[in-house]
C-alpha cells in the first residue's frame, strides 16, 4: 500500500484528540528541523546508578560467550534470515544489508522510513542499530577480562556517533528503537564496569565518556519529546517508556532527569496495567509481543529495585498472571502456539545457549521472583539469561523449588484474553493439549499485531506439534506474503467467499474487527467443550455467522469439531487446517486422512460436503506455509476443505488421536 493510501486509511481510525496530538508533532518535527528545540546536554552531573545485581555471576560456558563477541569483532552479524552475514568491523550503521540501500543523513523526523526506495528494509537496518552486539562484547569482557572486546565496545559506539549525528538519518526517526538501545547501552556499561571502565580512563577515555553520554542525553530527550501517545500505544509506547526509565535510572545526570524518570515510571506502570488483561493476557494478541512485554516488565522491575524504586504489588501480579498464561498455554515439550505477530526481536540478547527458548526462561525467571514450582516444571533448567539477571542467587532459589508434590494447577481458561484449553493429562508426557483462540482481534483500533484468526484451535499430542498456527513471516515489505500469513487462510478456522474475517487496511491497520465469542466452556474428568461464534462475516450483503462447538472425549481420545454457518444465499467457504512441518499427512480416503508425527497417529475424518485437497508449499494465491522466525518460511502440509453453500449449514471434522 502506498504511503498516501496508508495515511487515508489511518484518518479513518482517528479522534479528534489523535489529529491534534498529530498535528503538534508535525510542528515539532518541522520547528527541530529548523534547529529549535533539540537537545542541548549540560555537562553530565551527579551519582551514576546501580547495577541490576550487586555482584554479577560468572558461572557461564565461556567460550561460547567469546565466540560470539569473536564474531562480531570480525564483523559477522545474525540478521533475521541473514545468517553469521557480514556487515563489516564497524558497519555501515546506515545500510540496509538487504538492499544495500544507503539512508540519506537528513533530518530524521521527516524520512519515511516505510518507503523501501529510501531506506530499504527497514527492519533489517534498524536491527543492529538496536546493539545487541555490544552487550555479547561486554559478557566476553566480563567473563574473560579480555581487553579486546571492551575495544570493540568503543570502536561500535564511536563510529556510530560518526555515522548518525544527531538528529539526521534513519536512526533518529524512532522512539522505540532509541530505547532499546539505550536500554542495551545500559546494560553494556554495568557489564564493562560502569564509570570504572578502563575504557572511560585517560584523557582518550574520558572525550570518549563525554561523547557516548551526550548521546545518551539525546537519545533520552528525543524519546521524551516523541512518546507514542495514538497509533503505536502499544508494544511500542511501553518500550519507550522503558528506555526512558532505564536510562535516566542509569544515567541520573542531568537536571530533566528526575523528571524524565518520575514521567517513565508512572506511565510505563499506567500502561503494563492498561495493555494487559487482569487474567494475564497481553491485548496485542501476539504471544511474541507478550514475552517482549513481559521481558520489558521484569528489566525495569528489576532495574528499579536495585537502586529503591519499587513497582506497585499490582504491576509484580500482572507479570506472574502473564506468566502463567504462558505456562498455560505451552505444551509438555515447550511449544508455544504462534498466536499474531512475531518479529523475533528480544530487548536483550543475553543468552548464547544453542537451545535457549525465550519462554522457558522466563519462566525460569518468574520461579525465581514468586515462587512457582509450575514455572520452574516448565522452564525445566535455570538458563543463562535467568542467571544474568538474577545471579547465583536466584539459581540457588531456582534449585530448591520442589516440583514433585505439584498443586499448581495450570489455568484452562482466560476469559478476557480469550483463550481456552482443552486438554487430557496436561503436562504429562502422553498429554493432549487443545488451544482455542476466541480472543479480540488486537489492540487499540488498528489492531496492529493481531491476525484474522479467530475460532483457530492449536492442537498438540505428547508434546508434538500437529495443528499449527503458521506465524508471521513479513511485515514491511512482501506484501502479498503480508496479507497471507496475517489472514483467515492461514488459520485453522473458515474463511468465507475468499475473504478475511475482520477487514485489513494496510501492513498493520485493520479496518473492520470481527468479534469473537465464548458462549460456553466446560471442563470435566470425562470431557471438555467449548462453544463459541464471532460476527466477522456479518458484515457481507448476505451477513453470515459462524458458530463453532469443540469436544474433547478424554476417555476415548476423540476430538471433535463441529462449525455453523448462518446464512439465507448461496457462499463459498474454505475450511484449512494446517499441520506441523514434522507431520507426515496422506489420504486414506477422500475424506480421512491419516496424520503421523512421531509416536502420535491420528485419523482425520472430515465433512463430505466439501471438496479436499491437500495443499502443500503453494506459490499463487499463498498456502502451505509455517514461518517459525521472521522472514523464513517453510512448506507444511495444509487440507483445503472447500464448496458452494446454500443457506445455513453445518460441518462435522472428527480426529481420532492414538499415542
Amino acid at each position: 500500500m502506498s504511503g498516501f493510501l496508508w495515511k487515508l486509511n489511518r484518518l479513518r481510525t482517528m479522534g479528534q484528540a489523535e489529529v491534534l496530538y498529530r498535528l503538534r508533532h508535525a510542528a515539532q518535527a518541522l520547528w527541530e528541523g529548523y534547529g529549535l528545540g533539540l537537545a542541548k546536554p549540560d555537562k553530565p552531573d551527579g551519582l551514576y546508578g546501580k547495577a541490576w545485581l550487586e555482584a554479577l555471576p560468572s558461572d557461564f560456558d565461556v567460550a561460547a560467550y567469546r565466540k560470539a563477541a569473536e564474531r562480531v569483532l570480525t564483523g559477522r552479524f545474525d540478521i533475521f534470515a541473514l545468517k553469521n552475514t557480514a556487515l563489516g568491523f564497524p558497519p555501515d550503521w546506515n545500510r540496509d544489508p538487504v538492499t544495500s540501500t544507503a539512508s540519506p543523513l537528513v533530518f530524521g523526523k521527516t524520512l519515511n522510513y516505510r518507503d523501501e526506495n529510501i531506506v530499504g528494509n527497514i527492519k533489517y537496518l534498524w536491527e543492529p542499530n538496536r546493539h545487541l552486539e555490544l552487550v555479547s562484547l561486554a559478557q566476553a569482557f566480563r567473563l574473560s577480562s579480555q581487553k579486546k572486546y571492551a575495544e570493540g565496545v568503543r570502536m561500535l559506539l564511536e563510529t556510530w556517533f560518526e555515522q548518525c549525528p544527531y538528529p539526521l538519518g534513519v536512526n533518529w526517526t524512532s522512539s522505540l528503537e532509541h530505547a532499546v538501545r539505550i536500554v542495551n547501552w545500559s546494560f553494556t556499561w554495568y557489564l564493562l564496569g560502569a564509570q570504572q571502565s578502563n575504557i572511560l580512563q585517560g584523557e582518550a577515555g574520558a572525550s570518549f565518556k563525554r561523547h557516548w553520554l551526550d548521546s545518551v542525553y539525546q537519545h533520552l530527550h528525543f524519546i521524551h519529546g516523541h512518546l507514542s501517545k495514538y497509533s503505536s500505544a502499544n508494544n511500542h509506547l511501553l518500550g519507550e517508556y522503558m528506555g526512558l526509565f532505564i536510562g535516566s535510572v542509569t544515567w541520573p545526570l542531568w537536571k530533566e532527569s528526575e523528571k524524565w524518570k518520575a514521567l517513565s515510571k508512572k506511565g510505563f506502570e499506567e500502561e503494563v496495567l492498561k495493555q494487559n488483561y487482569s487474567d494475564g493476557v497481553n491485548k496485542e494478541q501476539g504471544i511474541w509481543y507478550h514475552h517482549e512485554v513481559a521481558d520489558m516488565m521484569l528489566l525495569c522491575g528489576l532495574v528499579g529495585k536495585a537502586n529503591g524504586i519499587e513497582f506497585s504489588s499490582a504491576y509484580w501480579e500482572r507479570l506472574e498472571g502473564m506468566f502463567d498464561y504462558i505456562a498455560s498455554i505451552m505444551d509438555v515439550n515447550g511449544n508455544v502456539p504462534m498466536f499474531g505477530d512475531s518479529d523475533d526481536a528480544v530487548m536483550v540478547r543475553f543468552s548464547q545457549e544453542d537451545d535457549f527458548n525465550v519462554y522457558r526462561s522466563l519462566l525460569a525467571t518468574g520461579a525465581v521472583l514468586f515462587n512457582r514450582a509450575k514455572f520452574k516444571r516448565k522452564a525445566i533448567k535455570f538458563d543463562d539469561k535467568s542467571r544474568w539477571l538474577l545471579g547465583e542467587k536466584g539459581e540457588e532459589v531456582f534449585c530448591l523449588l520442589d516440583t514433585s508434590n505439584e498443586t499448581d494447577e495450570h489455568h484452562l481458561s482466560f476469559p478476557e484474553g480469550g483463550y481456552y484449553i482443552l486438554g487430557k493429562k496436561l503436562n504429562l508426557e502422553n498429554e493432549i493439549r487443545c488451544v482455542v483462540d476466541a480472543g479480540p482481534l488486537g489492540y487499540l483500533s488498528i489492531a496492529a499485531h493481531g491476525h484474522a484468526d479467530a475460532l483457530s484451535i492449536i492442537l498438540a499430542v505428547a508434546g508434538n506439534e500437529i495443528l499449527i498456527d503458521p506465524g508471521t513471516y513479513a511485515y514491511h515489505t512482501k506484501k502479498e506474503w503480508r496479507g497471507y500469513f496475517k489472514g483467515t487462510s492461514a488459520h485453522n478456522t473458515i474463511e468465507v467467499d475468499g475473504l478475511d474475517q475482520s477487514v485489513s487496511g494496510g501492513n498493520f491497520l485493520w479496518l473492520n474487527h470481527a468479534n469473537t465469542q465464548c458462549h460456553q466452556f466446560t471442563s470435566s474428568e470425562l470431557k471438555d467443550y467449548f462453544k463459541g461464534s464471532h460476527d466477522g462475516y456479518m458484515r457481507l450483503k448476505d451477513p453470515v455467522s459462524h458458530s463453532r462447538e469443540i469436544s474433547l472425549e478424554k476417555n476415548t481420545n476423540n476430538l471433535s469439531v463441529i462449525d455453523q454457518i448462518g446464512c439465507m444465499s448461496e457462499h463459498m467457504i474454505a475450511m484449512h487446517w494446517h499441520f506441523s512441518e514434522y507431520c507426515h499427512v496422506q489420504f486414506l480416503q477422500d475424506h480421512t486422512v491419516q496424520i503421523v508425527n512421531g509416536s502420535v497417529s491420528i485419523i482425520m475424518t472430515v465433512d463430505k460436503q466439501l471438496e479436499a485437497q491437500l495443499i502443500s508449499g503453494q506459490v499463487s494465491p499463498p498456502l502451505g506455509w509455517t514461518s517459525r522466525s521472521f522472514d523464513y518460511k517453510t512448506p507444511i502440509q495444509t487440507l483445503r476443505l472447500s464448496g458452494k453453500i446454500s443457506g445455513n449449514s453445518s460441518f462435522k471434522t472428527h480426529f481420532k488421536i492414538t499415542i
